[in-house]
């Protein structure tokens, strides 16, 4: 069961800028291929009680090219995690760009429309 699913566990807000407007974002990551590096990423996410909607990665010579997809950030929240990750010594390049939201993209599993 994750933080989610918990009736008793409250989200968390947006208290930085709680009156703009939320999006989903995505982060575009080019990151050395390192054991750790992965997790040194993720970690930002985690320490900010951030569970990412979708990550992928695949290794292209020298760089792991990371996409991870975020929900519920103001834009500016974005931006500063963003600013994190850049600060990291194994990211090599970090893009962001705002994405439609969850529930206006439907899902398609198999060829199969979800409901």
């Amino acid at each position: 069961m994750n933080v989610l699913e918990r009736p008793d566990t409250p989200l968390r807000t947006d208290t930085w800028a709680a009156g703009n407007a939320h999006s989903n974002a995505r982060y575009q990551l080019r990151v050395e291929v390192e054991p750790d590096s992965l997790c040194r990423v993720l970690n930002l996410f985690a320490l900010q009680f951030l569970t990412p909607h979708s990550v992928q990665v695949s290794q292209q010579d020298d760089w792991l090219e990371v996409q991870i997809g975020v929900a519920g950030l103001s834009w500016h929240r974005a931006e500063v995690i963003a600013q994190k990750l850049r600060n990291l010594i194994c990211v090599d390049e970090v893009t962001l760009e705002s994405q439609p939201a969850l529930n206006e993209v439907r899902p398609r599993l198999s060829g199969i429309a979800a409901p």
